[in-house]
């Protein structure tokens, strides 16, 4: 059968299972690509370092010049995760004449502009299925297989280290420290988990989705994110005893006032599907104005899930049908939506709001009436019996009020004057609520 030559750049975690698929499987991916991907060269950094996968020999090297001068390479697997310098490697490899599939959702989310605009120029393609949900193929769905819908909502879990995070929380009633030590333990987290746990990766990845989905582009950087890192025991707890779960939710959906995206923890009725996505998976939901809710959920990183994308993405590159929706998606580019991002105050939703507040006549009534001044209306009430807080000489009580729809500038203004109140503790807490 004939051969395509192909190359890895970057053979971590994903690089080797990537390697392994086309060593191990090659007659799989040859029956489906209609060509045997021979992997060619594996670029690495450090020679001596240990690789969870047996390359043959000669196929190792640290020198991508091995790569780019050999034109009968035609695929990549970009692998470097961050900017720099898989941003340099990526320009590098389109113009030495390589097509390019990739997994890295910070390069894309913040160059893909500049290097889908360089691939065009230059008649090559960039494939980046892998970049977001890991084995969950979302982007083809929403690229090819829903383009004849107009999609009006998507809203995911992303973030599998997050939702592994609040999972654990919620099943072993524990804090928010102890969750993440325990991700650290299992491989679900990094040393440093920040991107994970304040919404930066989530937000990364639901720019990339809202610009397939709605045709707009979006600075990451711009989407209102709130991660999990404040997440507290105790609003677990009230959301259960309410009939939902916390998850740290990425979302776009169109409204009158245009396309409100966010990223924020968010209260998700218990038998939602969304709801029930436990430990590391992700999961998105997305409703076409044809095809109706769909749902999409498996695993978001991994090994195996990330490297079944990456070499999915490499079979049909060289089948070719990469380069076709390539060309006509048109992604990255200045042909898009005229669909305005609405400002975040202009987002609309339910909300949950929890307070301590003192032990006293006329508190409730005066909460309730700020939230009425700020055209905000009370769907429920939990007060529970006193609290008394260590070092404090009052008795506050536990008030959790959950509302009828309203913006976020609504209840954030209303929040900012309720938590100024002399009778009201510091850490209130307010959050989204999806039902």
């Amino acid at each position: 059968m004939h051969k395509t030559k192909v190359a890895i750049v970057g053979v971590g975690t994903v690089g080797a299972g990537v390697a392994k698929i086309l060593l191990d499987h090659g007659d799989r991916t040859a029956r489906n690509a209609g060509t045997t991907l021979w992997l060619e060269k594996a670029v690495v950094r450090d020679l001596s370092r240990a690789r969870d996968c047996e390359l043959p020999e000669g196929v190792l090297t640290d020198d991508l010049n091995e790569v780019t001068n050999d034109p009968d390479i035609k695929v990549v697997a970009q692998l470097i995760g961050g900017i720099e310098p898989a941003r340099t490697i990526m320009l590098k490899l389109l113009e030495s004449g390589k097509d390019i599939v990739t997994a890295n959702k910070a390069l894309i989310a913040e160059h893909g502009a500049e290097l889908f605009a360089r691939a065009r120029e230059l008649g090559r393609c960039i494939a980046f299925d892998a970049a977001v949900a890991g084995g969950i193929p979302i982007i083809t769905n929403l690229s090819q297989c829903l383009t004849a819908n107009r999609v009006t909502s998507l809203s995911g879990i992303l973030n599998g280290t997050s939702n592994f995070i609040a999972s654990a929380m919620e099943e072993q009633e524990a804090s928010y420290k102890w969750a993440v030590k325990e991700a650290q333990r299992l491989g679900y987290a990094e040393a440093d988990p920040t991107m994970d746990v304040d919404g930066t990766d989530a937000a990364q990845k639901l720019a990339i989705l809202a610009h397939i989905a709605f045709g707009v582009k979006i600075d990451w950087k711009s989407i209102p994110r709130e991660g999990i890192d404040k997440l507290q025991p105790v609003d677990i707890r009230f959301a259960k005893e309410l009939g939902y779960r916390i998850k740290l939710l990425a979302s776009a959906q169109l409204s009158d006032d245009g396309l409100e995206v966010h990223v924020s923890p968010t209260l998700i009725r218990e038998g939602e599907p969304l709801a029930e996505v436990r430990g590391p998976f992700n999961a998105i939901s997305v409703v076409g104005d044809q095809v109706g809710p769909l749902f999409f959920h498996g695993q978001g990183a991994g090994q195996k899930p990330t490297a079944s994308s990456v070499a999915a993405d490499m079979i049909d590159m060289a089948v070719g049908r990469t380069a076709l929706t390539f060309r006509t998606l048109k992604l990255f580019t200045e042909t898009h939506s005229d669909i305005q991002v609405c400002t975040s105050d202009k987002i609309r939703g339910r909300h949950y709001f929890r307070f301590s507040v003192e032990d006293q006549p006329g508190v409730l009534a005066d909460i309730a009436r700020v939230l009425g001044d700020q055209g905000i209306s009370i769907a429920s009430v939990i007060q529970h019996e006193p609290e008394h807080l260590d070092g404090d000489t009052k008795t506050y009580v536990p008030l959790v009020i959950m509302t009828h729809v309203a913006t976020q500038g609504q209840a954030g203004k209303a929040l900012e004057i309720i938590a100024k109140m002399p009778s009201v503790k510091p850490g209130a807490r307010k959050m989204l609520v999806q039902d």
